[in-house]
This record gives structure tokens, C-alpha cells and sequence, in this order.
């Protein structure tokens, strides 16, 4: 912090700045110096996000991973070109909202036909509207399950995706919240 002080000029002389504090020549450690080799800026942080960011920062696996412009044929081979269309972010692909987003693993096999499969991890926004189609997330009488939602008539139900498991036909016997919508599926290929 600066402090300046005036003194008075009462007999029309010269007003005298005296100044005590701040950057001082030399001061300070050098510029590039220190854990990151680089300048560094102060931030302020909510107490309760300190050990993430700690623990971000200190992630010595952190890369943004190429990303390349030509496509992978599924089909017929063709041959690759060695352009990089950019860096992918993970965290910015999968995650849109990340205030209100969650993951959460699967178990069981209900919709498997949505390729939704035991252990899989989901991307879960909150944020995002219910609507008839959507793979939700939803709590039924207190116990979680993944489900697309139909809803026709004022009638809601949801609906596995593997015809060996029945419909959950919602009535107003049921407690049912909707905890998410599921944007993304993340799979191990086996």
C-alpha cells in the first residue's frame, strides 16, 4: 500500500510528496524465478476450492491432448493425415456447465442398448431442462437410477433400454426427482 502525505502550503511554498512503501528497486524475487520458471500473479480463491486447485496445479499429468482433423474411418481404411486440428480439454468437451455438473458410475446392465454399461462413469448436468427422449438420472422412492424419460398424456414413465427389464410407470404414489440429464458417456472399450 501507498500513503502519500501533503504538507501544507500555507505560505505558498512548494508542496512536498513524501511516499513510504511499495516497490522498491530491486525488491522482490526475479522475474522467472520459482517453482513455475515463469511470472506469477496472486488470485483469491474460496477457502473450500484451495486443495483442488492445489492439487490441479500440482497434476504433473495435466496435457492438453492432440487433437487431429482427420477422421478415423470405421468402415474402409483411408489414409491419415498428420494435421492437428487442435487441443482437446476434456473438461471443456465433456463439461458445459461445470457448476452444476456430476459424474457417477453405473451398475447394472438396464441400458445397455443405449450403451450405457456396468461401471461406465456418466456426465450429469443439472442444469439442463427434462424433456421426453433424455437419458436422466432420476431418484424413485430414494433409490438412483439412469432411464430415458417418456413422458405422453401428463404421464411420466421411464424406460430401460434392454427389453429384459420392465418400465418405471411414475404415479402419485412415487417420490421421483430428477436429478440430471446425461450429456456423456464415459466407457472403457473392452
Amino acid at each position: 500500500m501507498i500513503i502519500v502525505r501533503y504538507s501544507s502550503n500555507i505560505l505558498g511554498k512548494e508542496e512536498k510528496k513524501v511516499k513510504h512503501g511499495g516497490k522498491r528497486k530491486g525488491a522482490g524475487r526475479p522475474k522467472g524465478q520459482g517453482k513455475f520458471g515463469e511470472p506469477t500473479k496472486a488470485v483469491r480463491l474460496p477457502i473450500s476450492m484451495i486443495q483442488s486447485v492445489l492439487k490441479y496445479i500440482d497434476n504433473k499429468t495435466y496435457q492438453r491432448i492432440p487433437l487431429y482433423s482427420s477422421k478415423v474411418a470405421a468402415g474402409f481404411p483411408s489414409p491419415a493425415d498428420d494435421h492437428i486440428e487442435g487441443h482437446l480439454d476434456l473438461n471443456e468437451y465433456l463439461v458445459k456447465h461445470p457448476s452444476s455438473t456430476f459424474f457417477v458410475r453405473v451398475t447394472g446392465d438396464s441400458m445397455v442398448e443405449a450403451n450405457i454399461h456396468e461401471n461406465d462413469i456418466l456426465v450429469v448436468d443439472r442444469s439442463l431442462t427434462p424433456t421426453h427422449g433424455k437419458v436422466v438420472v432420476a431418484a424413485v422412492d430414494g433409490q438412483l437410477t439412469v432411464k430415458r424419460l417418456h413422458m405422453k398424456d401428463n404421464k411420466l414413465t421411464l424406460l430401460p433400454a434392454n427389453s429384459e427389464f420392465a418400465p418405471i410407470i411414475v404415479d402419485e404414489n412415487n417420490e421421483v426427482y430428477i436429478w440430471g440429464i446425461v450429456t456423456n458417456v464415459i466407457h472403457a472399450v473392452g
